[in-house]
C-alpha cells in the first residue's frame, strides 16, 4: 500500500523520547481511591507521583479519563524501586488483572455507595490481590508503602 504525502506528513514517525538520567528506582505504581461517589480505585504507573495525582485530581492538565469522576483522589499505595518502565508496568497490568478475576465481597444495599464501610472493602480488595501478584512475582527488592489502612 502506498501513502499519500499528506498522510505521511499528518502522521508522526518519531518515537516519544525516552528520558536521559532516569533513576532505576524513579519508576512507581500506585493505588488512589476516590474519597467522592462514585468510590472507586484507579492503578497507574509514574515517575512523578504527586504530578500524577494532580492530573488525576484535575489540577493539571493529562488525567486518565477513568478518573474524572469521584475527585478529590488519595493515595492509598505505592510502590517503588522498579529496575525500569518495564517491570512497573508488569506490575501493574497482573494488579489489574487479579484484581478483575479476585471475587468480591458482595456489597449489600445497606452498605451506602459513599460510606467508609464501601471504600475500606474496595481498599481490602486491592490489598488482596496485590498479595497474590507478590506470590507469583519477584518483589523483594520493591518497597510497598500502604498510606491509608485497610483495616477495620
Amino acid at each position: 500500500m502506498i501513502l499519500s504525502k499528506t498522510f505521511r506528513s499528518l502522521k508522526s514517525h518519531t518515537e516519544t523520547p525516552k528520558p536521559q538520567n532516569q533513576s532505576p528506582s524513579s519508576w512507581s505504581v500506585y493505588l488512589i481511591p476516590s474519597t467522592n461517589a462514585p468510590l472507586k480505585t484507579y492503578v497507574g504507573v509514574t515517575t512523578n507521583f504527586s504530578r500524577r495525582l494532580k492530573q488525576h485530581n484535575g489540577e493539571l492538565k493529562g488525567g486518565a479519563k477513568a478518573s474524572r469522576s469521584g475527585r478529590p483522589w488519595i493515595c492509598a499505595c505505592i510502590i517503588q524501586g522498579f529496575k525500569d518502565h518495564t517491570e512497573a508496568c508488569q506490575l501493574e497490568s497482573i494488579w489489574k488483572n487479579f484484581s478483575r478475576k479476585l471475587p468480591r465481597e458482595r456489597i449489600t444495599d445497606k452498605v451506602e455507595k459513599g460510606s467508609e464501610k464501601r471504600s475500606l472493602l474496595l481498599l481490602q480488595h486491592r490489598q488482596i490481590a496485590l498479595s497474590k501478584v507478590k506470590s507469583t512475582l519477584y518483589c523483594e527488592h520493591l518497597e510497598v508503602a500502604w498510606k491509608l489502612s485497610t483495616s477495620g
